[in-house]
C-alpha cells in the first residue's frame, strides 16, 4: 500500500515498524460542542484506513484523543456555570452517538487530556532539561529556534514561517513563533500543580504526551485534517523530537476541507452545520458514502444534490444486497455452470480492483466504482434460475468490501420489531388476496420510515 506522505510530499510505500502491526495516531474533537460535518470527514476517512489496513491482516492500535481543556471549553463552561468535566462528559457521549451513526467504530484508546497531566508535565519538564524550552512568569515555551527542523512538515523555513502566520504577541516569548508548553493559572480557570506553578497544558503538548505514552516514543501513522499541519502537528514534532532525539511518526496524512455549496464552511457564512443538524434532514449513512465518493486529500463540495445523489447510491447498494440474500436462500440449489464459474471468477476480478484503488493511497472514490462495478456484473448475472452457490460468492464480496467502507451496516440490526410485524401480517394479507389490508399494512409500515417494495420473489421493506 502506498501513502501520501506530508512529511514528504511523496506518496510512498507504507512500511510498518513491526511487522504485521500498525500503530496510528489521530487528533481527535475539543468536546465543547457536538462536532460538525468538517471534523466528521477526518473521523470516517481514517476509520476506513483502520478497517482497510486490519481486513489486509495488520494488527491496528487506534488511539484518537480527546481535548478536553482549552480556552474554548473554559468559556463555554463558565457561561453555563458548569465544570468543564461536566462538559466535557456530555459532548464526549454525544460524540460517540454520532460516531456510531456514521459507522465509525471506537478507537483502540481514546485519552483525555486532563487524565495526562503527569505525563504533560513529564514531557515539559524533559524539554526544560534538554535546553529546549523556558519558563516566563509561569507560563513555559517551546524554543523553536533551538530545534533546527522546525517548518520541515509545513515544507517552509523559520522566515517563511513567521511572515506568513498569524504569531500572538506576547512580550515574555523570545521568538515570535515559540509556542506555550503550560500556561500559568488565570481567574475562573481550571488548573493543575506543577513545577513552574498553577496551570494548564497549551494544546499541542497533549498530543505529543498522549501518543507517546500509547504508541511509543516512535509510530507509524498520524493522521488529522489539513487544518492542523500547521501549528498543530509541526509543534508535535518539535516537541516529540527535540525530547526523544528519535522520528516522532513515520507517515503524516492529512485530508482535504470540505466546502458547503462551493463556499468555505464558517459560522460568518451561515453554513456551519454539526452531524445532528444535518441528521434532521439526511440519513447519515448516506453521508458517510458522500464523504468516500472523493479521495480523501481533495476537496469535497456538501451540497443538497451530492448528498441526495449519495442517498440514491446507498439505495441502490441496499436493493443488491436485499436481492442477493433472496438469492443465496432461493436460488437452485446445485453446482456451477460454466457462465456462473466465470460469474465467480470475475468476483476476484472486482476484489481485486478494490483492493488496487485503496492501495492507492486510499482512493476509496475509485474503491466504490469496484462496488458498484460487482453490483451491475451481479445485477446483469444472476437470476432465480442460477446457482445459490454463485449468489452466495457474490453475497460474501459485496459485504467484505462494504465491511471495508463501513457502509451497508443497517443490515446487521435487521427491521425494529413494530415494523416486522406489519411487514409479516402484510406477506400473509397478500397470500390470502386480501389487498385493502395489505395496502393499509403498507401506509402503517411507511409511516414508520419504511419502504415496502413488491417483486416476483416476494415483498422487500427497507429504511426509506
Amino acid at each position: 500500500m502506498k501513502v501520501f506522505n506530508s512529511l514528504t510530499r511523496t506518496k510512498e510505500e507504507l512500511v510498518p515498524i513491526t511487522e504485521g502491526e500498525i500503530k496510528i495516531y489521530a487528533c481527535g474533537p475539543t468536546v465543547y460542542n457536538y462536532f460538525h460535518i468538517g471534523n466528521a470527514r477526518p473521523f470516517i476517512v481514517f476509520d476506513v484506513l483502520r478497517r482497510y489496513l486490519e481486513f489486509r491482516g495488520y494488527k491496528v492500535t487506534f488511539v484518537q484523543n480527546f481535548t478536553d481543556v482549552d480556552d474554548k471549553m473554559i468559556k463555554r463552561a463558565n457561561e453555563e456555570g458548569i465544570t468543564i468535566g461536566e462538559l466535557a462528559e456530555r459532548f464526549i457521549k454525544a460524540y460517540f452517538e454520532d460516531a456510531k451513526k456514521l459507522g465509525i467504530r471506537p478507537a483502540t484508546v481514546h485519552p483525555r487530556a486532563t487524565e495526562h497531566i503527569p505525563q504533560i508535565i513529564a514531557l515539559i519538564q524533559r524539554l526544560i532539561d534538554k535546553g529546549l524550552a523556558y519558563e516566563a512568569g509561569g507560563d513555559v515555551y517551546y524554543d523553536t529556534k533551538k530545534f533546527p527542523g522546525y517548518g520541515k512538515l509545513n515544507g517552509q523555513d523559520m522566515d517563511e514561517l513567521k511572515s506568513g502566520a498569524r504569531v500572538e504577541v506576547d512580550d515574555v516569548k523570545k521568538n515570535p513563533m515559540d509556542f506555550a508548553l503550560w500556561k500559568a493559572a488565570k481567574s475562573g480557570e481550571p488548573s493543575w500543580d506543577s513545577p513552574w506553578g498553577k496551570g494548564r497544558p497549551g494544546w499541542h503538548i497533549e498530543c505529543s504526551a498522549m501518543s507517546m505514552t500509547y504508541l511509543g516514543e516512535t509510530f507509524d501513522i498520524h493522521a488529522g485534517g489539513r487544518d492542523l499541519l500547521f501549528p498543530h502537528h509541526e509543534n508535535e514534532i518539535a516537541q516529540s523530537e527535540g525530547a526523544t532525539g528519535k522520528p516522532y511518526v513515520h507517515y503524516f496524512m492529512h485530508n482535504g476541507f470540505i466546502n458547503i455549496d462551493n463556499k468555505k464552511m464558517s459560522k460568518s457564512e451561515g453554513n456551519f452545520f454539526t452531524v445532528r443538524d444535518i441528521e434532521k434532514l439526511y440519513d447519515l449513512e448516506a453521508v458517510r458514502l458522500f464523504v468516500l465518493t472523493t479521495q480523501y486529500r481533495s476537496p469535497i463540495n456538501f451540497s443538497r444534490e451530492s448528498i441526495e445523489q449519495a442517498s440514491a447510491a446507498l439505495q441502490r447498494l441496499y436493493t443488491a444486497y436485499n436481492q442477493l440474500v433472496y438469492l443465496s436462500e432461493n436460488a437452485q440449489e446445485r453446482g456451477m455452470n460454466e457462465a456462473e464459474e466465470a460469474f465467480a471468477a470475475r468476483l476476484s476480478g472486482h476484489e481485486a480492483a478494490f483492493d488496487s484503488a485503496m492501495d492507492d493511497d486510499l482512493n476509496t472514490a475509485d474503491a466504490l466504482g469496484c462496488v458498484f462495478e460487482l453490483v451491475r456484473d451481479s445485477n446483469s448475472s444472476l437470476s432465480e434460475s442460477s446457482s445459490r452457490l454463485a449468489a452466495q460468492a457474490a453475497l460474501k464480496t459485496l459485504l467484505s468490501l462494504c465491511n471495508v467502507l463501513g457502509i451497508l451496516m443497517k443490515r446487521e440490526s435487521g427491521l425494529p420489531d413494530d415494523v416486522a410485524a406489519l411487514a409479516e401480517e402484510r406477506a400473509q394479507a397478500r397470500k390470502a388476496k386480501d389487498w385493502k389490508k395489505s395496502d393499509e399494512l403498507r401506509d402503517a409500515i411507511k409511516a414508520l420510515g419504511y419502504v415496502v417494495e413488491d417483486g416476483r420473489e416476494g415483498q422487500k421493506v427497507h429504511k426509506a
